[in-house]
């Protein structure tokens, strides 16, 4: 996974994520820090094994990793994380070395997290990892959040 290892040392990336949790330190819910990335990571790649998607662990983590980095952007002036991210997300890619065709895949699915169901493939995985990944029922500002309570992960598993 040195492509993974290149991500994590990549200086817009820490300076990222670094910003981003800087910005959630108050916060009482939904972080979208290094624990809630790798969090969907590892909820991804466990999603891919069990059915049998054949996608590459290195991507899985990439996207992961750099799913909600937009989020330093919406912080800053509003604009949709998602967007922003796949914008970032391009940069820090090439210089870790994927390939053109990944860049796009990925991007593309960092750009389509966001809604209610994107395709299948990479967008739909991330879609689903990222849900899996909120421990709603255990939330303590639950009834503080802001997300339709139908939205809300009540269940360890779907």
């Amino acid at each position: 996974m040195d492509k993974i290892n290149k991500i994590l040392d990549n200086e817009k990336f820490k300076y990222y994520i670094n910003y981003i949790e800087g910005m959630e330190a108050d916060r009482s819910f939904c972080l979208h820090g290094m624990e809630h990335s790798l969090d969907v990571a590892r909820i991804a790649y466990i999603i891919s094994l069990e059915n049998n998607m054949g996608t590459d662990k290195e991507l899985i983590y990439a996207m992961a990793l750099l799913h909600d980095i937009g989020r330093a952007v919406e912080y800053k002036d509003g604009s949709p994380h998602h967007k922003a991210g796949a914008d970032i997300a391009g940069g820090i890619l090439a210089d870790a070395g994927f390939s053109e065709v990944d860049i796009q895949d990925i991007c593309s699915a960092i750009a389509c997290h966001k809604k209610e169901h994107p395709e299948a493939g990479l967008a739909g995985l991330l879609y689903r990892a990222d849900k899996l990944s909120r421990r709603c029922f255990e939330c303590k500002a639950y009834k503080d959040c802001y997300w339709d309570d139908d939205m809300k992960n009540k269940f360890i598993i779907y």
